[in-house]
């Protein structure tokens, strides 16, 4: 009975864009813990017992937030579904400090990932280019990835694997379009017919784990350092890198950092914009600029 529920579930919300990888390993463990309880519908003392697993607070907290929003689902069809409560674990989620990269280091990594083996290969230049447009348009790793041959266009780079299935367009500063120009030279070449933009050496679009341990050899040899007491250089640094220099150089005035952040938030794919105010606490310098714009404002009505 829960299984067939579940199904339909995920089937009903993948319809409407939600990819549910995580969603969809948590509940499948609930629901084996739940039938082998005997339960037939959702239970809330099944639910509590089933998240009150997880070590920590936090994930006690998201998977028990996991059942609720299934059991919603189930209850408006069979109200013998039980609801549990949602504020019984009361860990507030806290994101990561991200790690920002100086222009520096950014050039450093770059510099040597033209310097990747084989020297004579597409490898160097894959890599070089894939990091350099991480860096300069702020986009996901995955959606740079699943870019094809197509999507480079006049305008620029069309993002078809994104989030809940949005399609954007970024547009792109003429260095770049030179530096993914000679890429391209080179790719045409070597790669065959795949049409993914950035292949590896035999053909075939790039696999995550193979990006994220070339870009660790390449932060090596660049000599950034994963130090425990800092955030660590991570290729999704690349992204927040360019969200908060994107912000530090907004405009002052009032009436046109809303419409900057706007633009940010559509160049990120962020399907809400607090997803981007999010960056504005993601580097001291930020934090400072809102602290001093916040004592000049209330010095100016104390003196009026």
């Amino acid at each position: 009975m829960l299984s067939k529920a579940l199904e339909g579930y995920l089937a009903m919300r993948r319809r409407l864009g939600f990819q549910l990888k995580a969603d969809e390993t948590y509940l499948r463990s609930f629901v084996a813990y739940a039938t082998a309880r005997g339960d037939r519908f959702v239970v809330a003392r099944t639910a509590i017992d089933w998240a009150g697993t997880a070590l920590r607070e936090a994930q006690r907290k998201h998977r028990l937030g996991m059942v609720i929003r299934f059991a919603r689902f189930m209850h408006a069809e069979e109200p013998r579904h039980e609801i549990p409560p949602k504020d019984l674990f009361c860990a507030r989620r806290q994101r990561p400090r991200p790690y920002i990269f100086s222009d520096e280091e950014i050039q450093r990594l770059l510099f040597h990932a033209r310097q990747l083996k084989p020297t004579n290969s597409l490898r160097p230049h894959t890599y070089s280019t894939l990091f350099g447009l991480l860096a300069v348009t702020g986009m996901r790793v995955a959606e740079a990835r699943a870019l094809h041959l197509e999507d480079v266009t006049v305008d620029g780079l069309v993002i078809r694997q994104a989030k809940f299935h949005k399609r954007r367009l970024l547009p792109l500063h003429e260095t770049t379009e030179r530096a993914l120009e000679r890429y391209l030279e080179r790719r045409l070449h070597v790669a065959g017919q795949d049409p993914h933009l950035f292949v590896t050496r035999r053909g075939g679009g790039l696999s995550h784990t193979v990006v994220a341990e070339t870009f660790h050899e390449v932060r090596r040899a660049a000599g950034i350092p994963a130090d425990a007491l800092v955030p660590a250089p991570t290729l999704m640094g690349l992204r927040h890198t360019f969200a908060v220099k994107a912000l530090l150089n907004a405009p002052n005035e009032r009436d046109h950092v809303g419409e900057h952040m706007l633009a940010l938030s559509t160049c990120l794919g962020h399907a809400k914009v607090d997803s981007t105010y999010w960056y504005l606490e993601a580097a001291p310098e930020l934090m400072a600029d809102i602290a001093g714009s916040c004592e000049t404002f209330f010095a100016g009505r104390s003196n009026q």
